[in-house]
């Protein structure tokens, strides 16, 4: 099996088990949070070496999981954290796509894989569901607060990206773990989406969303 079709099998299973308890909330949502928790901090003493990036690592996780959880206990409308989430999902999934069609410039030395295509892809993506999640599933309003909100987003997404992958680079690692076949560990999985989940407390917290 090639890793692409591991990747796209192993999202078959993870993101509807993934959306399952996050809909659910309540007590499955924090049995689910517990879970990733322990294995993320497995991950972290397991592969990382250096005291300061387990440190900072470890504590993007607490406070992207405590996120989470507050927001769906508090938000009033579950819907804009579902699109969120989704927003990060096609993000990834842009950015993968077009790096993989186009295969233009390289952006930066820290993640060889990063193209300036993906780039493109990954703001695409975003701007396509957000049109999905307004005209269809009426998750949000289609104005300029929520144009601007999907590019805030999917740039901090892609910022959390890099950003784990720099600090992979400074072990000299391609991936956080194994446990997710096709895509690595669950930092490999959520680099991107724990800075896009902090910033929506923040954001939330003074009433810029929902």
């Amino acid at each position: 099996m090639s890793n692409l079709q591991k990747r796209i099998l192993t999202s078959l299973i993870i993101l509807p088990l993934s959306f399952f308890f996050v809909v659910k909330g309540g007590y499955s949502l924090i049995f689910f949070l517990i879970v990733v928790l322990f294995a993320g901090m497995h991950e972290l003493f397991s592969v990382f070496k250096k005291k300061t990036t387990i440190l900072f690592l470890g504590s993007l996780l607490i406070l992207s999981l405590f996120s989470i959880y507050y927001l769906k206990s508090n938000i009033y409308i579950d819907y804009i954290l579902y699109w969120i989430i989704i927003l990060c999902v096609c993000s990834d999934i842009g950015g993968y796509v077009f790096g993989k069609i186009f295969k233009w410039k390289k952006l930066s030395k820290i993640s060889p894989k990063k193209t300036i295509s993906g780039v493109f892809g990954s703001f695409f993506f975003s701007l396509i569901w957000l049109v999905i999640a307004h005209e269809i599933l009426k998750f949000v309003v289609l104005d300029f607060k929520y144009f601007l909100l999907t590019i805030i987003f999917s740039m901090v997404a892609q910022t959390g990206d890099l950003t784990i992958s720099y600090f992979k680079r400074l072990e000299r690692i391609k991936d956080t773990g194994k446990m997710l076949p096709g895509h690595g560990g669950i930092f490999d999985r959520i680099d991107g989406l724990m800075f896009v989940l902090i910033l929506s407390f923040i954001l939330y917290k003074f009433k810029i969303i929902p």
